[in-house]
């Protein structure tokens, strides 16, 4: 075989009718594959003065978020931080075997005017929610008096993974809580 037939057989080999159409596959779908979604919530943000996450109270700051404390530990919230003018307070469920959520509820109770006889109560919610995922572990025992023996040892380890964080949208949720503080202060105002 002459030398100089070599290289363009090599060639002629490499591209192969077959390996031009998968190139030239791969090429169209990189052509038309969609581009990755870009997220932005910033743009929802209305920032407009409706009342979801706010109140105003008919009450000093320190007696409203008592008002919320008891609101929060009526419902089986567990107390994580409380303040004079600031609560956090969190609740677990288990909705499914697997899946675990928390909600996290954060109250802050601002003065509003100079005498300070009213205040805001502003509070949101944010809802974590976890799942269940299986790993396992495995490792080998080598015994040197039996020669090259292994006997692979594994185990499956459980544990919680954050899979979603959310404040917690639902007008209504927060409807209920603020409902719940209002009968809380009118109490408070039966026993003074």
């Amino acid at each position: 075989m002459d030398r100089s037939t070599q290289p363009r057989d090599a060639a002629r080999r490499l591209w192969h009718p077959l390996t031009v159409a998968a190139l030239a596959c791969l090429t169209l779908a990189g052509c038309f594959a969609t581009p990755a979604k870009k997220v932005t919530v910033y743009q929802n943000e209305s920032f407009e003065s409706d009342e979801t996450f706010s109140r105003l109270f008919d009450a000093s700051p320190a007696a409203a978020c008592e008002a919320a404390r008891r609101a929060l530990l009526g419902q089986g919230y567990l107390m994580s931080k409380v303040t004079v003018d600031a609560i956090s307070a969190t609740k677990s469920f288990q909705p499914e075997g697997d899946v675990h959520v928390q909600i996290v509820f954060n109250v802050v109770c601002v003065p509003e005017g100079k005498a300070a006889k009213v205040a805001t109560a502003y509070v949101n919610a944010i809802q974590d929610r976890y799942a269940l995922k299986k790993t396992s572990n495995s490792a080998s025992l080598g015994v040197s008096a039996l020669g090259s023996v292994s006997i692979p040892l594994s185990s499956n380890d459980d544990s919680l993974v954050k899979v979603a964080s959310e404040t917690i949208p639902a007008g209504q949720f927060y409807d209920r809580f603020f409902t719940l503080m209002q009968r809380n202060l009118d109490e408070q105002v039966k026993e003074d």
